[in-house]
């Protein structure tokens, strides 16, 4: 089959398209015709070995962490899929490989895709949604009339993110650019900052949850809008000591995070705020749950463009441009 590979972290060489042996089949996995890939900035990341330390991958490696396809064959422990199925999953870390033609993934890390949904809409929603279902519900437990703060709106997660926020009745407040407000406000944004003109943290206070997504400024700064107890929940870095713990990391990889959060972690404490580093996880179970609130109208995918596979590159290359509004999904069938 054919797929594509990075044979080393680079931030220059381009990926391979190449032939591969076709993926083994496990008791509890399913094998997967990729019909369609979404592309994240975390691919990129990893191509260049941003993530090594706490991502350490065996090289050559196939990229690309969404997908959408039909099931070809189940492993004798399966139950909750069969052959023929239409499913769509955020491949697991250390089992990723959706820039290819089929892929092996534990059942546990997919759902059904959402009848209303084409395969490149269904690629593009699991890593962003997961990741904005993880932040929102899972660890910031939004309540009706809270104030949350989403950084960069247009984006993959920020899309999604303020759909769903929305929806557990939060206050939404988000940047972009001016082009971009108009998405936004479809999406209820209840306000909308333009980051080239104005300073968000003159402009917000008393808020209860930041979703930080940017760099270390602005993650400093969001720190200043959040009211005591509130939550600065980052997906940017950088990393903590508990994730390290999370992922179950080598001593001096706990040491290492341990320093490059220990600033944020003062700055926070000394203000009464929670701050904590969030990597999302596959969980079929959840992508259930945003499956049922895709099909009920309550989340849109925000698809901004859909490259052939062989423009793969080009694919990745327009997600590091900053420019996608929404995702950007690969069309591999």
């Amino acid at each position: 089959m054919k797929a594509f590979i990075i044979s080393k972290y680079s931030k220059t060489e381009r990926l391979q398209l190449t032939e591969v042996p076709f993926p083994e089949v496990n008791d509890n996995d399913i094998l997967v015709e990729v019909h369609a890939a979404g592309v994240n900035l975390l691919d990129s990341k990893i191509k260049t070995g941003e993530f090594k330390l706490i991502l350490p991958y065996k090289l050559p490696l196939i990229l690309g962490h969404d997908l959408a396809g039909v099931i070809t064959k189940a492993g004798k422990n399966v139950k909750n899929f069969k052959v023929g199925d239409e499913i769509y999953a955020r491949a697991s870390d250390h089992h990723i490989g959706t820039f290819a033609q089929f892929i092996a993934i534990n059942e546990k890390d997919a759902a059904l895709k959402p009848k209303n949904l084409s395969m490149e809409e269904a690629a593009s929603i699991p890593l962003v949604a997961l990741t904005a279902w993880q932040v929102l519900v899972e660890r910031a437990k939004i309540k009706g009339g809270q104030k949350v703060f989403i950084q960069a709106g247009s984006g993959g997660v920020g899309t999604i993110a303020i759909q769903l926020a929305k929806h557990l009745g939060a206050v939404v407040a988000t940047t972009a650019s001016a082009k971009s407000f108009d998405l936004l406000n479809k999406l209820r944004a209840d306000f909308i900052i333009d980051y080239k003109n104005s300073d968000f943290e003159k402009m917000l206070s008393n808020y209860d949850v930041v979703l930080n997504s940017q760099d270390k400024k602005t993650l400093e700064k969001s720190l200043r809008i959040l009211k005591s107890g509130g939550k600065l929940i980052s997906i940017s870095g950088p990393p903590t000591p508990d994730f390290a713990n999370e992922i179950k990391a080598p001593w001096f990889i706990k040491i290492i995070l341990s320093l490059l959060s220990s600033g944020i972690r003062k700055k926070a404490k000394d203000r009464n705020v929670d701050y904590s580093f969030l990597f999302m996880r596959a969980d079929g179970k959840q992508l259930n749950e945003i499956t049922k609130l895709i099909e009920s109208g309550i989340i849109k995918p925000v698809v901004d463009k859909v490259f052939s596979f062989e423009k793969t590159n080009d694919a990745l290359s327009y997600v590091e441009s900053g420019r996608a509004k929404g995702k950007v999904v690969i069309k591999i069938k």
